[in-house]
Parts: C-alpha cells; sequence; structure tokens
C-alpha cells in the first residue's frame, strides 16, 4: 500500500491479541504486583478493579475508531480525524516516549531476575544480550516478529493460568480444612482490607495504570494486520478479560492464600511462593525463567510499536536523517528504526549506575502519567465520534473514561515523587511546542 510504503499485512489476530497482552503483562505484574500490595494492603484489588473498567471504556472507544477510519495507521490515524493534526502528532510521539520509557524499565528489571542466577555478572552485559536478540527478532520480518511474540506470550499466560489453577487448589484445602469464612477473612488480617485507606488504593494505581498500559498496542498493528475491521475489535474484545482476569484473580488468590505482610516482606516472588507450596520442583528457577521471558517479550512489543511510530512520523518528513530512519530494507521491516529503538536500551545502563533499584520506581512514576494522557486522548477521540454518531452509551462511556482518568491522575499527581512529575511535564512540554516550530518552518 502507497501510504505504508511496503509494510506488509501479515499478522492475523492470534498474533495482535498475543502481542497486546505482550505488552501488558511484563514488569507490571512480576515485578510492581508486590510493590501495589505494600502501599494498599489487600485493597489493591480495588484499585485492580477501578483500572479495568477505565481500561475497558478505553478500548471500547478505541474499537469505535478503528471501525470508523477509512485506512487506520497507528494512533495518529485514528485520533486525526477527531482531534486535529497537532493532537495525532502529540499522541504518536508522546507514545513513542512511552515506548522508549517502558523498554528501559523492562530491561532493568529482566537485568535484576537474571543476576540472582548470575550475581557477578553486571546489568550492562544482560541488557546488550537482549538489545541484539530483540533487534534481530525485529529486524527479520513482522511475521517472525509476530510468531515469536505469540509464544512467548503464550508462555507467560500459560504460568498464569497454571498459578490461578494451583491457587485455587490451595485455597479449596483451606475451606476444606477450616471453612469458607475463616478462610476469605484472612485478607483482613494485619489492618483489615484496607490497612492504609483510600490513600492506599490511590497510591497503588499508579502501579496499576502502568501494568495495564500497553493493551492499546493493538493500535499500532493495524498497518500490518489483516482485514484491521475485523481482526482489531475481535483482539480487543479478547485482550480486555485476559488483562484484566491475569491480573485480578492471582491477586485475589494470593491474598487469600498469603497475609499481604508476607507477599511484600519476602523477598520471593509471590509466584515462587506458590510454585513451591504445590511442592514443584526447582520452582524458583522455573518461574524466574519464566518472569525473564515474560520481561524479553515486553521489551520485544515496545521495540515494534516504538519503531513502528517513529517510521510514520519521519516517512513523509524532508531531509536526509528523517527519510535514512525510515528506510525499509527487503522484509519490509524499518531496519533503522528498529535499532534506533533498541539502542535506547543502553540508556538504562546508564540511569541503573546512577539511581540503582530506584530507577524501575521513577521510571513507572513516569509511564503513569503517560498511560493516562494516551488513554485520555483516546477516550477524547471516542467522545467526539459519539458525538457526531449520536451514540449514546458512546457518549456516556467516553464521558465515565475521561472523569475517572482526570481523578486519577490527580491522585497520582500528589503521591507521585515530584521529580519525576516535573520532568514528566517537561517532556510533554517539548514535544507539544515541537508540532509548533515545524509547522512555523514550512
Amino acid at each position: 500500500m502507497e501510504n505504508n510504503q511496503g509494510l506488509k499485512k501479515r499478522m492475523a489476530t492470534r498474533h495482535i491479541t498475543m502481542i497486546a497482552l505482550g505488552g501488558a503483562i511484563g514488569a507490571g505484574l512480576f515485578k510492581g504486583s508486590a510493590s501495589a500490595i505494600s502501599v494498599a494492603g489487600p485493597s489493591v484489588l480495588i484499585a485492580y478493579l477501578v483500572g479495568g473498567l477505565v481500561l475497558f471504556f478505553v478500548m471500547k472507544s478505541l474499537e469505535k475508531l478503528v471501525l470508523d477510519s477509512e485506512e487506520p495507521h497507528g494512533l495518529s490515524g485514528l485520533v486525526q480525524p477527531y482531534l486535529g493534526n497537532h493532537a495525532a502528532d502529540f499522541t504518536d510521539w508522546v507514545y513513542w516516549s512511552l515506548w522508549m520509557i517502558n523498554i528501559i524499565a523492562e530491561a532493568v528489571a529482566a537485568a535484576s531476575f537474571l543476576q540472582l542466577w548470575f550475581p557477578n555478572i553486571p546489568a550492562w552485559i544482560f541488557v546488550l544480550i537482549i538489545a541484539v536478540l530483540t533487534s534481530l527478532i525485529n529486524l527479520y520480518s513482522v511475521t517472525f516478529f509476530a510468531e515469536t511474540e505469540y509464544w512467548l506470550a503464550f508462555i507467560k499466560i500459560s504460568v498464569i493460568i497454571l498459578l490461578i489453577i494451583f491457587g485455587v487448589i490451595l485455597v479449596a484445602k483451606e475451606v476444606f480444612n477450616t471453612n469458607l469464612i475463616a478462610t476469605f477473612s484472612r485478607m483482613n488480617n494485619h489492618g483489615g482490607f484496607a490497612p492504609h485507606g483510600i490513600k492506599g488504593v490511590i497510591n497503588s494505581l499508579l502501579i496499576v495504570i502502568y501494568s495495564y498500559g500497553g493493551s492499546e498496542l493493538i493500535a499500532i498493528t493495524v498497518s500490518e494486520t489483516e482485514n484491521p475491521k475485523v481482526a482489531i475489535p475481535k483482539a480487543i474484545r479478547g485482550v480486555i478479560g485476559r488483562i484484566i482476569s491475569f491480573y485480578i484473580v492471582p491477586m485475589f488468590l494470593l491474598l487469600i492464600i498469603y497475609n499481604w505482610h508476607t507477599l511484600t516482606d519476602s523477598s520471593m516472588s509471590p509466584f515462587v511462593m506458590v510454585f513451591n507450596k504445590m511442592h514443584i520442583p526447582f520452582a524458583g528457577d522455573i518461574v524466574n525463567f519464566v518472569i525473564i521471558l515474560a520481561l524479553f517479550s515486553s521489551i520485544n512489543s515496545g521495540i515494534y510499536a516504538s519503531s513502528r511510530i517513529l517510521f510514520f512520523r519521519l516517512k513523509n518528513r524532508k531531509g536526509k536523517y528523517a527519510s535514512a530512519v525510515a528506510k525499509l530494507n527487503k522484509h519490509q521491516v524499518p531496519q533503522r528504526a528498529v535499532l534506533f529503538c533498541s539502542g535506547t536500551l543502553y540508556i538504562g545502563v546508564v540511569l541503573s549506575y546512577f539511581l540503582g533499584d530506584q530507577l524501575f520506581n521513577y521510571l513507572a512514576g513516569s509511564l503513569s502519567y503517560t498511560v493516562l494522557l494516551i488513554w485520555f486522548l483516546i477516550s477524547s477521540a471516542g467522545f467526539v465520534l459519539a458525538c457526531k454518531n449520536g451514540s449514546l452509551s458512546g457518549r456516556s462511556m467516553s464521558i465515565f473514561a475521561l472523569a475517572a482518568l482526570f481523578l486519577i491522575c490527580i491522585g497520582i499527581l500528589f503521591t507521585n515523587p515530584i521529580g519525576v512529575t516535573v520532568l514528566t511535564a517537561i517532556l510533554y512540554f517539548v514535544i507539544y511546542i515541537s508540532y509548533q516550530k515545524k509547522q512555523i518552518n514550512q
């Protein structure tokens, strides 16, 4: 197709469903969930439910935008008819920055898990290996990337399902040995259901929103998806339920099996704790391996998303640098955009040297703002579309999503470190004024 400059439509519904799950199920679940529990206690379930409800309405808006678009290409192509060129440009660059920051966060997390096996090897070695592997996967062809991501996502989802099965077995044993009320009331030990009150729930929303971010990655695949107006809505409907259930159900079971203090105080992953309780041999090593695969999968999806955004933003620009980065290889892959985006991983090495273990929390704080902003822009475009079509249900869903996102943002604003907020605001400001400068120069 002309406007895609040779990008091939080679992805099916099963691919884009797993790619979206690959982007959304990563460090937020395996590394961030313990942090969310520590600040909210059992009431973290409320945060995951609220975040899931907002995600549902945002994704429904995204589905409507895809169906209404004549020839969709990325987030900017979906929001541009309703919010204008400036907002479309802003949306793409903000979303690009989200994935640039996210792959660093995921790489730092992956390196920390790899160092459990190889404590004497510096983190930058692991980041280098991750960068090379993800670059090769993304450079070969979109079909190879899609198949790789499909199986990576399949593995980590299988482990989550196993955790749910084991969790149900363990809860059933507890109910059989005691009774239903005694088993479920365990969640209220150590300070009750909400030991830190409403403030704890709001604080945990920072991690929850970061965790759910990546679901909207489906929009980036439209230019390489066979029959997108059928495949994308179908994938969206499948992804919503799976993401919410893969977060809320395991969390609910874990909070019944263990008191929340145990989950946050232990250096062991909650997944490992459950597998150990089921007497699975080498549980720690198995779960650690799967967590690393999950993080690798999320990085892989991130490089795909960021390279496609960069390609679309630069392909129509004049200038030798823009045209050079947007060049496609013989497999119709934007190879230089892939290399540029994967190269960002090395920034994480430098940052981790200075910030250490706090780097993940700083990055998660910034990413929460960006996920909220992207969801706000999608919902805004969905609201304009609903008004245009006279859809009362569409307007109602969009208004709820916009109001909820605004309130969550206010809550996060008061709980996030001021440095993270200021740096994120500066990033948005630079992205916003860059469009104006481009228009002035034309």
